[in-house]
């Protein structure tokens, strides 16, 4: 007809892109049952950030959500709607998400929400590599739970539905079969779980769909402000290498660029995931020396906050408050532990956040008369005369 206007034809091109953009959303949603905000631009994922106003840090989650949920909202991080609430903060989780938990999946995408909705207020949301994370990505999957991998059974159905659907779009390029190249059967595994590990195996291989879209933007290593992160520790030969070659070489074995195993200093008990010289709970079993030697090579730095190894009486330090151990065993999986966050910032210093209510496991560990609180409490970590207690709100 004379009055039908003709349709540009750049919008007809457009098509396949946002037919798959709609595909994916359906299948985040189905598996998560969140709709993410936008991406932010593509960046270089940091090695080195000025130091905040306020730095929060997170330690190991392990497949628990609802735990991870209540240490974010401990710190102020989230409302009661999960929507991000930390305004320019900057918020640092040390790794170790997947294991011994049945929500790893979920977990994943709510922090991938929280990134994106930090970068929108200002702030800085970034996540790191546990030992875990290195472990499952190389297919090592002895501390999965049933739940675990039920949960990658699901969301591999789902994938494959929404590939199913872009494949019948002309203009998408052929898309490969998630499960090509995985063995059918597991040898010493229940039958009934070789679906699942199968699901594990396609997702979290190097270059695998949820490998590739969730931890390549992970750090190993972040210095912010005076502060080091690590999951587990650096030693000076960690710190020679350099710390952003550690990093980039990292995120490309993740991508699939270098084959199934990852980098050498990944693995071992001297890896800077594995290493635990400076988070035996008796302080005189701590490698004081080599932690010093470390920081003096790092401009800047004064201490160094890590994960890894479950501190039982909570968030503590030791060698003059130049290691902070932030991994208090919060998940269910891990003996559930009550939630404790570190945080930093100009007011306050150097604090433990706590929803421990009568704070009883601090008292022997700090010395301090702790009575019954409504709200939560904090520990005020000082250079002399060790911490001191203050509120905040839980």
């Amino acid at each position: 007809m004379e009055n039908e206007k003709e349709i540009p034809t750049s919008i007809c091109k457009d098509i396949p892109n946002l037919l798959s953009s709609f595909v994916d959303t359906f299948v985040d949603f189905s598996v998560s049952g969140l709709f993410l905000p936008p991406p932010p631009p593509p960046s270089t994922p940091p090695t080195r950030l000025p130091s905040p106003k306020r730095l929060i840090a997170i330690g190991d989650l392990h497949g628990d959500l609802n735990k991870s949920k209540q240490a974010l909202r401990l710190a102020g991080l989230i409302d009661s709607s999960d929507n991000y609430t930390g305004g320019s903060a900057t918020v640092v989780q040390v790794g170790d998400v997947l294991d011994r938990g049945d929500n790893e999946l979920k977990i994943l995408y709510f922090l991938e929400k929280l990134k994106r909705q930090a970068a929108r207020c200002g702030g800085s949301f970034v996540t790191m590599n546990g030992n875990h994370e290195i472990m499952n990505i190389e297919g090592d999957f002895r501390y999965v739970t049933e739940g675990g991998v039920e949960e990658f059974r699901v969301w591999l159905e789902w994938f494959r539905e929404g590939n199913k659907m872009k494949s019948l779009c002309q203009g998408l390029k052929p898309l490969k079969d998630p499960l090509e190249g995985i063995e059918v059967e597991f040898r010493g595994a229940n039958k009934k779980f070789h679906e699942g590990f199968r699901a594990r195996v396609a997702a979290l291989r190097p270059n695998g769909p949820i490998s590739r879209r969730f931890f390549t933007d992970n750090v190993t290593v972040l210095v912010v402000g005076e502060s080091i992160f690590v999951h587990g520790g650096l030693l000076p030969d960690h710190v020679y290498y350099g710390l952003e070659n550690i990093n980039a070489e990292v995120s490309d074995w993740i991508r699939g660029s270098t084959g199934r195993f990852s980098p050498p200093y990944c693995r071992g008990r001297n890896a800077v995931v594995w290493l635990r010289k400076f988070s035996d709970e008796v302080a005189v079993n701590c490698d004081c020396s080599t932690l010093e030697h470390v920081l003096s090579t790092i401009p800047g730095v004064k201490r160094m906050i890590m994960g890894h190894t479950i501190q039982m009486n909570g968030i503590n330090a030791v060698c003059d408050n130049k290691a902070i151990r932030i991994d208090v065993g919060m998940s269910d999986g891990c003996g559930g532990g009550l939630p404790e966050v570190l945080e930093i910032n100009e007011t306050f210093g150097v604090r433990i956040l706590t929803s421990n209510p009568l704070y009883q496991n601090k008292e022997s560990a700090f010395g301090i008369d702790v009575g019954k609180k409504e709200e939560g409490l904090g520990l005020l970590l000082t250079e002399q005369g060790g911490p001191r207690q203050v509120k905040v709100k839980a």
